[in-house]
């Protein structure tokens, strides 16, 4: 298992000890309440340090050697993450946070910071390494972890990522944790109703799978996970432009990211009846590809008229939510990188969620700020809903028209969810476009962070 790199605890975060310098965490207010000793204080003041953030200024001590080290935090509501900045700005060598923030969000931002994808490339690093006691470390180890493995999986090119590696990895996981992983696979899709994820992958050399992951004690709160695996999507034979292609490996997002909430829900233990299910496909061209205008019975028994073939991602979740409520567990979510128009809706950098469950937004929405998660709620608006209609089948998988996409696409989901479950559905970007002090261009975890910890609160822990 060690091959696995997603499994490894990162090795930039260390014990304490009294090798380790101070990094002093400072705002401007900071300089002036005595929070900084007066060595350090009257050094910052005469090199004009004014906290900025981002900043830093290394502080030598009375023999010229250096001592320690000021990092800005600013004013910004992510301030902590910031500090992601620190693996990059700070001399080689082991280092400790003084700060009025919370030691393990530093380090949270710290280890986000560090991030590198380095299966094709090896890139030298500086050995900065920040040291933690022993609790805060194995808890932010663990988030580090979980993330970690939601960007290498989407930073994967579907090359090496393909429906079979896929479910390489989702064994791997499960079997570190011993879980028991399963899968379905090929035409034994139709011969146990899966027939719209086999309609998606069918035309692809690779053949389309259902993953399906169990861990955790019967009769405990059961939740389930499902994430799109469109390992690529070419759009079909609705074909999309090269430029919309490009990122289209990315198109796993959603069950990158389960599994990453996966990782850290197994790894903290939490006393949950976990089920992680992952429709993986890629979405190619070729003769037997379905079309505009097919029909298909889904599992659940509407019938889904093909309107058009880029929106399948909706398709294999359709299937497989239906399979999740067969046995309705406590807390159903589903996350999926489904819609441009939830990124014309909030950007690349804000995950939209939907919900019918009242106490479960305000939850997540409480949880999110406190944890510098973002998400934000979009409506389950009823009155769309009429968009579904189709006139041949039950309801179509492109509304006509090109309004509120994203709330459509969600209203087709619950379709396959039972009004009694408590469902929320996520439609993520995936992927972050411009460097951020915590997170290189690339693919990204989104929202994890938060719904981890709403499940360890499910969990009594």
């Amino acid at each position: 298992m060690s091959s696995y790199r997603y499994i490894d605890r990162p090795s930039f975060l260390t014990e304490k000890s009294a090798a380790s310098r101070p990094v002093h965490a400072v705002t401007a207010a900071d300089m002036e309440d005595g929070t900084i000793d007066a060595a350090a204080l009257a050094w910052a003041r005469a090199t004009g340090f004014a906290a900025d953030a981002g900043s830093l200024l290394l502080v030598p001590g009375a023999d010229g050697t250096l001592a320690a080290a000021l990092f800005g935090l600013g004013s910004e509501p992510d301030a902590a993450l910031s500090a992601g900045k620190l693996s990059k700005l700070l001399p080689a060598g082991d280092w400790h946070v003084e700060s009025r923030l919370p030691e393990d969000r530093i380090a949270l931002g710290f280890g986000l910071g560090s991030y590198s994808f380095r299966r094709y490339r090896q890139d030298k690093q500086k050995q900065v390494r920040l040291a933690l006691g022993d609790e805060v470390r194995t808890e932010v180890e663990r988030q580090l972890a979980g993330a970690f493995l939601a960007r290498d999986l989407i930073n994967t090119p579907t090359n090496d990522m393909g429906p079979e590696d896929l479910e390489v990895v989702f064994r791997a996981l499960g079997q570190h944790y011993g879980a028991q992983a399963t899968s379905i696979v090929g035409d034994d899709l139709l011969a146990q109703n899966f027939p719209l994820i086999h309609a998606v992958g069918r035309a692809s050399a690779h053949a389309p799978r259902l993953l399906e992951m169990r861990w955790g004690r019967q009769g405990a709160p059961r939740v389930t996970l499902v994430g799109k695996g469109v390992c690529f999507d070419t759009g079909g034979l609705d074909i999309k432009s090269a430029s919309n292609m490009a990122l289209m490996k990315k198109d796993m997002g959603g069950a990158a990211n389960v599994l990453g909430l996966a990782l850290m829900i197994m790894d903290a233990g939490l006393d949950v009846d976990l089920r992680v299910l992952v429709p993986a496909v890629e979405n190619s061209i070729a003769g037997n590809a379905f079309r505009p205008g097919d029909i298909y019975r889904s599992r659940k028994g509407l019938t889904v008229q093909i309107d058009n073939t880029d929106a399948e991602g909706r398709l294999v979740l359709a299937d497989a939510l239906s399979y999740a409520d067969e046995t309705p567990p406590d807390l159903l979510i589903d996350m999926a990188t489904l819609t441009g128009a939830a990124r014309v809706a909030l950007g690349t950098d804000i995950a939209p969620f939907f919900t019918d469950d009242e106490a479960l937004a305000t939850r997540l929405s409480e949880i999110s700020r406190e944890e510098n998660d973002p998400m934000w709620r979009l409506p389950l608006w009823p009155g769309y809903d009429k968009d579904l209609k189709s006139r041949a089948a039950d309801i179509t998988n492109a509304p006509s028209g090109g309004m509120a996409g994203s709330i459509t696409a969600a209203l087709f989901l619950k379709r396959f969810v039972g009004k009694q479950t408590r469902w929320a559905h996520f439609d993520i970007y995936g992927w972050t476009l411009s460097e951020k002090p915590h997170a290189p261009v690339g693919g990204e975890a989104f929202a994890i962070r938060t719904l981890y910890r709403h499940v360890r609160d499910l969990a009594g822990q």
